[in-house]
């Protein structure tokens, strides 16, 4: 199905793809550095089309169809790409589906504009990670790089290194979620692999912990990865998926 596309009020061109369907519709998140051709995002496309529920998914500036380099962004302007499309493309609330780097954002969006979210479910979530991940694991002379040259390379395990910014991190820290309240007066579904090599299942717990709400609970899926995409847990995404919006119509 060939894109649509969206320019936002700061003159990115966002790609995206939105199907019809019934409320709460589904907005799928995706991480860093993914698009939304993933396993993941296509699943819940699918997912969303048997069940006759309204589906959205995007892809962030920087990121698969949408304009812009990848090392321009931020999480902030990633945030306010994803509630451009939003805005734009869905009515009423929308239960968002946040990968990663997604769940974070999601819960960003969940803060700014709490009157569109229907309920949230997250995969693998990394909050923070900018700060709690990146920059601490820096060592002193990828620090002394990052700050000097503006950008360090970290090798990944999805392909080529990572080109981390300076403006990455310091706009992550307008940005955090873990150090202020945290209010998710929604129903919450947290799903996260024992052995994710990416977000220890700490961070889940930590976000379990510091985040209130009437309706939040956490599964951890001993052996699940961080990519959280065999059919085993695609399954499991999707009965999230229709808990929370049982719960959200009740």
């Amino acid at each position: 199905m060939p894109s649509s596309y969206l320019t936002t009020p700061e003159g990115r061109r966002i790609a995206y793809n939105d199907s019809p369907g019934t409320g709460p519709g589904l907005v799928f998140l995706g991480g860093f550095k993914s698009d939304m051709e993933g396993t993941k995002a296509l699943w819940l496309e699918d997912w969303a089309r048997d069940a006759g529920r309204a589906f959205l998914r995007f892809d962030y500036s920087g990121h698969g169809q949408s304009s812009g380099a990848f090392t321009d962004g931020t999480i902030g302007g990633w945030a306010a790409d994803a509630r451009a499309v939003i805005d734009a493309v869905t009515t009423g609330p929308q239960i968002l589906v946040g990968s990663s780097m997604g769940g974070w954002i999601a819960l960003l969006l969940a803060r700014a504009m709490p009157d569109r979210v229907a309920g949230l479910v997250t995969v693998a979530a990394a909050p923070d990670f900018t700060e709690d991940s990146i920059w601490a694991g820096l060592d002193a002379d990828q620090r002394e790089t990052l700050m000097s040259e503006g950008q360090v390379d970290l090798p990944s395990d999805y392909g080529e290194p990572y080109t981390i910014t300076r403006r990455l991190i310091e706009d992550g820290r307008d940005h955090l979620v873990l150090r202020a309240p945290l209010d998710l007066p929604f129903p919450v579904r947290l799903l996260q692999g024992t052995d994710d090599a990416d977000v220890a299942q700490s961070v889940a717990l930590a976000l379990l912990d510091h985040a209130t709400g009437p309706d939040m609970r956490l599964l951890l899926v001993k052996g699940a990865d961080h990519r959280f995409s065999d059919p085993d847990c695609l399954d499991l995404i999707g009965t999230a998926i229709a808990d929370v919006t049982t719960r959200a119509l009740s």
